[in-house]
């Protein structure tokens, strides 16, 4: 099995799209109503703080105090869109983190922190989790099994209830690899 990427990157690669569009239209007068538009729906997310920093960054500051009240997910992303601005090559792949070879091990690794009392793990997880009902569909559903998963649920059928074959799949493997985790 391939080795885990850090926390950082996962959390890169779980906001990989937010990352691109925000990275490609901060600062862009050309697509002030697109960034408009983007800053309105992560507010609505529940990210305020991190909207602060990208109109920031949007208006031209860079220094240390742009990241100042920022959680670690928050500065993470805001770091990952600043890279992104200076140079595109250093923006997440979005299609990355479709890989369930990759998602698997990440969330259960989530999912068993935040089981264990993990607070900063909890509120990763939370956050990845409203983000995904969002996006509706499959991501939905996946979505509202993982606060099942981090309470101790662990019965597949009641945990894949409803999902396509794909879902199926990676609840399944994030049950393993919450297994193996729980071995130990």
């Amino acid at each position: 099995m391939s080795e885990l990427p850090d926390r950082h990157e996962q959390i890169r690669l779980v906001h990989a799209e937010f990352i691109r569009q925000a990275a490609a239209t901060c600062g862009n007068a050309e697509r002030r109503t697109e960034f408009d538009a983007l800053l309105a729906d992560a507010e609505q997310a529940g990210w305020p703080e991190l909207v602060a920093a990208l109109k920031r960054i949007a208006a031209g500051e860079r220094g240390p105090e742009v990241f100042r009240g920022l959680d670690e997910e928050d500065q993470v992303i805001a770091e990952a869109i600043l890279r992104g601005m200076q140079d595109p090559s250093t923006l997440p792949d979005p299609a990355q983190r479709q890989d369930p070879a990759m998602a698997a091990p990440g969330l259960a690794h989530m999912i068993h922190a935040a089981r264990t009392g993990n607070a900063q793990a909890l509120a990763i997880i939370g956050n990845m989790a409203e983000q995904m009902s969002t996006v509706g569909g499959q991501m939905a559903r996946l979505a509202g099994v993982i606060r099942p998963m981090i309470q101790g649920e662990r019965d597949p059928g009641r945990l894949t209830r409803g999902m396509d074959s794909q879902g199926e799949r990676l609840v399944l493997e994030i049950l393993a690899e919450l297994g193996k985790l729980e071995a130990h």
